[in-house]
């Protein structure tokens, strides 16, 4: 039988190894270091991107007297694309940066009030239609979770997506825009 002694010397025998801290702290030092490349990645390609839309004028602003408000939404706005191309993020002139959002839909046009991003305004003759989508570039929701309205920005047409704390808006958001624009002729109805 083995004794108590030669027990306690065998379980000894079988403690843990002693940690390698240096080892680790180099690793971790390491991966770090590679998030932080892979985070400096990104916000170049970001910046890239900007750079290659420059040519987009500036965002419109609203004019002193807009008029009554037809429609209000408060919710947010999740970005812009180029038309129809709804993976072509468009960054430029702060259009990429997602952000609560404040809209109100006037005869004039629709005013985009956006806290901590740049406020811009959509002429009335530059809407061109409303949506309801699942998605744009960075947000996929349920089928017509979200409110898609296409407009003229210098020579480029841009769609551009929010989301009403009330989903229940976006009809009469599409119904209202797509009203906006028509004008009747003898052949039917035009923009």
């Amino acid at each position: 039988m083995t004794s108590l002694i030669e027990l306690a010397a065998e379980a000894e025998k079988k403690s843990a190894e002693v940690t390698d801290w240096a080892g680790r702290l180099g690793w971790i030092a390491g991966l770090l270091l590679f998030i932080a490349f892979v985070y400096w990645l990104m916000r170049q390609g970001w910046k890239w991107r900007g750079s290659l839309q420059s040519d987009l004028p500036e965002l419109p602003s609203a004019p002193d007297t807009p008029g009554e408000a037809k429609l209000t939404l408060s919710g947010r706005y999740h970005g812009s694309t180029t038309a129809g191309q709804w993976l072509d993020r468009i960054v430029a002139h702060g259009l990429g940066t997602r952000s609560r959002v404040e809209l109100t839909l006037t005869e004039a046009g629709m005013e985009v009030v956006r806290p901590g991003a740049n406020d811009f305004f959509v002429p009335a003759a530059a809407l061109r239609e409303a949506r309801l989508d699942k998605g744009i570039a960075g947000k996929v929701l349920a089928e017509n979770g979200l409110l898609i309205v296409t407009w003229a920005h210098g020579e480029k047409l841009l769609d551009s997506g929010f989301r009403s704390d009330r989903a229940a808006e976006h009809a009469a958001w599409v119904e209202a825009i797509n009203s906006m624009n028509h004008v009747s002729t003898t052949e039917g109805t035009a923009r």
